[in-house]
């Protein structure tokens, strides 16, 4: 049995733990003069009790908010990092061709098709879990020699790409917005941001000091590729990077240091600094200009790009609230921000499930329609916006001053 067979967010799960806590709460005072050596029994219990509290709680919390269903959802494993896909397309979508009839097929019922890929970046060596959305125009016959425009879509931590799937229902909101004309026929690139483990090693999608260049990896090396294997488009306004939660600060965060490639982002219930928690470690290493490069509003006060960015926070969450009014104070033209204050529902699944139509219908007028792509792909359009210079980290491969080479 694997951990993400394991249900978690179930009524009688949540109702075993509370039985087994109320169990061993009772326990600390039946027991307290039954031990032989009362110092260590007494104290032993009394652990055992207080985390059993704790765990019942957390469960009961999970289930009523929707954030986990299963154990592997929480550790971030997965026996089967295909799932919720169609097909396999290989190692750098070496097999997409093989897949492609598979493609076309679930597109003659209007459904687009959700394919797993790994791949290893050019520049920093890293090999991570993709998923790849395909509309299922990518196909048709009127749609040939057409470039789709990008949307990537980062998973929230310790998410994965599956998750967006199997519990956001992205695939199949897709093929309604497109099928209704409420968002162009649109390629969504779901990237793994961490690898694994997981669960200690939240990476906030950035190039760490003296570790993985994520950022790198999900900016140049993800572009580079899908260039290489895709029909897509390769200028700025045809890419945009949208996620929730953490997902969300790494969608703005990519693009207002990338302004180059990234031309629209979403953040939905993010946050505009990189935190520094168990889950993320010390990602700076003492370098402050590291972490100054990866603050988003210091970023759009001191270098403005013509980006246009969605920010989304719950009316009742404080800290949400305070970055929207930290961005709002330093945005200022070219840069064009959107701001909505949601009422309160919390920071679950149960509210990205909500938000999300009304997410892809914002992007529907932002995100670039399918372009004739006859024509070389190129790698940036000449004269857009040009990159602002990032500071070196050390770690091989990752971006640095103005270097745009993917």
């Amino acid at each position: 049995m694997h951990a993400s067979t394991i249900r978690i967010d179930t009524l009688p799960v949540v109702l075993s733990i509370a039985a087994v806590a109320l169990v061993c709460v009772a326990a600390v005072p039946w027991l307290w003069d039954r031990w032989r050596r009362p110092a260590p029994g007494r104290t032993g219990t009394t652990v055992v009790a207080v985390l059993m509290v704790v765990v019942a709680c957390g469960l009961a919390v999970n289930a009523a908010g929707s954030f986990y269903p299963t154990l592997g959802s929480l550790l971030g494993t997965s026996p089967n990092p295909e799932e919720g896909t169609v097909a396999d397309a290989g190692p750098d979508g070496r097999d997409l061709g093989r897949t492609l009839p598979a493609v076309t097929g679930r597109a003659a019922d209007g459904h687009g098709s959700l394919l797993h890929v790994t791949v290893t970046g050019r520049r920093t060596g890293l090999t991570r879990d993709v998923d790849v959305y395909l509309p299922s125009a990518y196909t048709a016959p009127d749609w040939a020699g057409f470039r789709f425009p990008v949307l990537e879509w980062i998973p929230h931590f310790p998410g994965e790409p599956r998750q967006v799937a199997t519990l956001y229902g992205l695939p199949d909101l897709l093929d309604q917005q497109i099928a209704s004309h409420r968002l162009p026929p649109t390629v969504v690139i779901v990237p793994d941001p961490n690898g694994e483990p997981r669960l200690t090693h939240d990476s906030e999608c950035i190039d760490a000091v003296g570790g993985d260049a994520d950022d790198t990896y999900l900016s140049a090396d993800l572009r580079s590729w899908a260039l290489s294997r895709l029909r897509v488009r390769s200028d700025r306004e045809g890419w945009a990077a949208a996620g929730w939660s953490s997902g969300g600060y790494c969608a703005l965060n990519l693009t207002v240091r990338h302004p180059q490639w990234f031309s629209v982002a979403v953040s939905m219930s993010g946050y505009d600094t990189t935190p520094q928690d168990v889950e993320t470690g010390d990602l700076f290493h003492g370098r402050a200009d590291i972490r100054h490069a990866n603050d988003v509003s210091a970023t759009l006060r001191e270098h403005p790009a013509p980006v246009r960015l969605l920010v989304c926070a719950d009316g009742a969450a404080g800290d949400e609230r305070a970055a929207l009014e930290r961005m709002r104070a330093a945005a200022a033209p070219p840069v064009e921000l959107t701001t909505w204050l949601l009422p309160p529902n919390g920071h679950n699944l149960n509210a990205v499930r909500a938000e999300l139509p009304a997410v892809l219908g914002w992007l529907d007028a932002q995100v670039g329609q399918p372009v004739d792509g006859t024509g070389a792909p190129g790698q940036v359009t000449p004269g857009v916006v040009p990159p602002w210079p990032l500071p070196d980290t050390g770690d091989p491969g990752s971006l640095h001053g103005t270097d745009t080479t993917a």
